[in-house]
């Protein structure tokens, strides 16, 4: 696949209450001109999140409506159903990434060099917030069982920045819920031949009194998602269609991209 210059690139921003955030999060994320849209996804908000994503005056920005609250899974499969991006990428609404690393993150893909990319906080540390110790635990337990099961040597699989071709996560499933997509993403193209990278990152991790939202039970559901997609589902039917899907985008990508 020949990857030019004008490749269009769409970031797709889950977002469930962070008024406090939220502003901030949008101008970094629209000062940078390689994006050509912004998809904010308000997952059933109570506070002002959607009013300050509607008061947005740059068109690139959008924002789309989630009646009720779905969790994170739903906000962004939701996302990136409605981009049109030749490049995805997941930013958080909180200030915990700093949006002024996707060029660094989505760059392998622009080279042509990768199809995935994930933005790494392990890989080698930049700037990173001392928080709490066993989230590094858990993560890096998670990481470590996936990585198992996949056989992909990754360093951070529970990453928010992740960073696709289009074809390659448009045809993803999205079957779990809550904080699942981290798994299921990771389990569903470790079993495709794809060009899978990680970039380093820094990371300005939030306490729960800032905001924080994921928690033990998150992480006990997500032992629970690596062993089912990883043993089942990338063996029964809907990982037969996911893969032939992306395989056949992929293919219809390259296609129009040498015509």
């Amino acid at each position: 696949m020949n990857t030019t210059a004008q490749t269009s690139l769409s970031v797709v921003m889950p977002a469930y209450n962070e008024e406090a955030t939220i502003s901030t999060v949008l101008g970094k994320v629209l000062a940078l001109e390689m994006v050509t849209e912004l998809l904010v996804v308000d997952d059933g908000s109570h506070d002002r999140t959607a009013e300050l994503v509607e008061a947005c005056p740059d068109p690139r920005c959008r924002l789309i409506k989630q009646e009720r609250n779905g969790g994170k899974t739903a906000a962004v499969a939701r996302g990136i159903k409605e981009a049109k991006g030749d490049v995805i990428i997941i930013q958080d609404a909180d200030l915990e990434y700093d949006p002024a690393e996707i060029p660094a993150v989505v760059d392998p893909i622009m080279l042509d060099q990768a199809d995935v990319v994930y933005g790494s906080r392990f890989l080698v540390r930049r700037a990173a917030r001392v928080l709490y110790y066993y989230h590094y635990l858990a993560n890096k337990f998670l990481t470590c069982l996936s990585n198992v099961l996949t056989n992909h040597n990754m360093t951070d699989i529970e990453t928010c920045y992740k960073a696709f071709r289009a074809p390659v996560i448009k045809a993803m499933p999205f079957t779990s819920s809550g904080f699942g997509m981290e798994v299921e993403i990771t389990a569903m193209i470790t079993s495709l031949p794809l060009r899978i990278f990680e970039v380093p990152i820094s990371y300005y991790g939030r306490t729960y009194d800032e905001g924080k939202k994921i928690g033990m039970r998150d992480g006990l559901a997500a032992i629970w998602y690596i062993l089912y997609y990883n043993l089942i589902v990338k063996r029964t039917r809907v990982g037969r269609t996911y893969r032939k899907a992306v395989q056949s985008g992929m293919q219809a990508a390259s296609a129009g991209s040498d015509a």
